[in-house]
């Protein structure tokens, strides 16, 4: 413990204490560390006891086989008999990975707290008996979607309308982040998306990402309204999807006739959408009349999607995809796609194999 002690000859070596005098403790040092550090920065290749003043000789040798071990002073051999000499690492290269520890720590304590709210918001909410609960502004809404995701323990149950959403609501933030959690967990993710999803570059990879991660996905012409269900017992929705964009708010609603509404609302959807079954374009086997590329041009013809937008999902050339149906044509002797269509399901041709 820093001590008042008389100064050792050769006048006042500390001068007055700097008004930060313990910030390092803030980064793991202990009180007489971080004051043998200060002291080091300014007088290199110092002693033992040039270094005694605001410390005890015990303090300061304590202090200094701590620093040299966690790198932050080194040690040099003096002459025979004589001790030896200390000097700081540069502040940058020594202290730079503990500052940037302690972010890190302090960014999960940030997230703890802020889950933690979540918890208690929702806590406080079921306590109430109140059926539904409104949040405000993106921030809160994403937060609250993050949580439920991290506490789905079932089944997480989306629709994906394509009319612009706020980031809040949009299929990036639930696939790339809650849904993404959930898939590592073993959740059963369900997602309605309209095609005209196909149609939008960006998002077409992140749809790829998530079937070849195990999501089940089915598209329809239509979705009706943006919608998260969570193990069938809290559903999050826009309160006005044409506010979304500019002034998002949006409603909680726990168990419930309303939650029971929109689940079969969900599972509606989700019964008269087609299933999107895109393989991971694998060589194929020797009893396989189709390659994977093939397969996968073929279930997405299969959604309905334009020769551009499978062009778009699969990162081909419009052409390519073009040339590669009108081959597969010829070879179901089908005059139109849905022709194809018809003798591809008759052939099997859309059915995955599930034993890789």
């Amino acid at each position: 413990m820093l001590r008042d002690e008389p100064r050792p000859p050769g006048g006042d070596r500390t001068g007055p204490a700097p008004a930060d005098a313990s910030l390092l403790t803030l980064l793991g040092l202990g009180p007489e560390e971080d004051a043998v550090y200060r002291l080091l920065v300014d007088r290199p290749d110092s002693e033992p006891d040039d270094l005694v003043g605001p410390l005890t000789p015990y303090e300061v040798a304590r202090a200094l086989d701590v620093l040299v071990e966690r790198g932050l002073v080194s040690a040099r051999l003096g002459a025979a008999g004589a001790a030896p000499r200390y000097r700081s690492a540069s502040p940058i290269l020594a202290l730079g990975p503990l500052l940037e520890a302690r972010r890190g720590a302090l960014h999960q304590v940030e997230h703890l707290v802020t889950e933690l709210s979540e918890r208690h918001r929702a806590a406080q909410v079921r306590a109430s008996g109140a059926p539904v609960e409104v949040l405000s502004g993106a921030a809160a809404i994403r937060r609250r979607l993050l949580a439920m995701g991290r506490e789905a323990q079932t089944e997480v149950c989306s629709l994906m309308p394509t009319r612009r959403a706020a980031v809040a609501l949009s299929v990036e933030e639930g696939i790339e982040e809650v849904e993404r959690e959930s898939i590592r967990r073993g959740v059963l993710l369900r997602s309605v998306i309209e095609r005209g999803w196909f149609d939008r570059p960006d998002t077409a990879a992140s749809v790829a990402q998530v079937v070849a991660q195990g999501q089940s996905v089915a598209v329809a012409e239509r979705v009706p309204i943006k919608l998260v269900v969570v193990d069938r017992r809290t559903a999050l929705l826009p309160l006005d999807p044409e506010r979304d964009e500019t002034e998002p708010i949006a409603l909680v609603v726990h168990r419930s006739g309303l939650l029971i509404a929109l689940q079969s609302l969900f599972d509606q959807c989700y019964a008269q959408a087609t299933p999107l079954q895109v393989g991971r374009g694998e060589a194929p086997r020797a009893d396989d009349p189709l390659d994977g590329l093939d397969r996968n041009i073929l279930a997405l013809l299969h959604v309905g999607l334009t020769d551009a937008a499978i062009a778009r999902q699969l990162g081909l050339g419009h052409r390519t995809v073009q040339r590669r149906l009108q081959a597969l044509m010829t070879r179901a002797d089908a005059a139109t796609r849905f022709q194809l269509g018809w003798h591809a399901a008759r052939a099997g041709w859309l059915e995955q194999d599930d034993s890789g």
